[in-house]
């Protein structure tokens, strides 16, 4: 599995760079902006993610800019749903506005921070990435 991991905060970063890794590559970026970037760059080497897993909170473009960003980007290129990649929101802010507004955006999965290994490995399983 092709992984991109969007995280601003060095402790987190590292924490699901290791957890991910076991599942496949895991390239990472640590601001929205570059998340939306190495998709674009992923989708013209013909190399897509299968997995996209964003923070919200993240400075110069935050996860639901990304989000959105790369949906358009799919959108653009003709990518039907069923061959979407799978996006994952891990975050802190787990009120119902911000939860509705990512999946209104197009996520998959809305995690809460912490991370739950077993409910987020669930999660990949139900995806069918694991």
């Amino acid at each position: 599995m092709k992984i991109l991991l969007a995280e601003d905060d060095f402790v987190t970063r590292k924490f699901m760079q290791n957890f991910l890794s076991k599942y496949g590559e895991c390239d990472i970026t640590v601001d929205g902006m570059e998340a939306v970037d190495a998709f674009m760059m992923a989708l013209e080497e013909d190399d897509p993610y299968d997995l996209v897993c964003l923070d919200v909170m993240m400075p110069v473009m935050d996860g639901y800019q990304a989000l959105a960003g790369i949906r358009n980007l799919e959108k653009e290129r003709n990518i039907p749903e069923d061959k979407a990649v799978k996006i994952i929101m891990a975050t802190a802010l787990n009120d119902e506005k911000n939860v509705k507004m990512a999946f209104d955006l197009g996520c998959t999965v809305y995690s809460g921070k912490p991370i739950d290994q077993e409910r987020f490995e669930q999660a990949l399983k139900k995806l069918g990435l694991i």
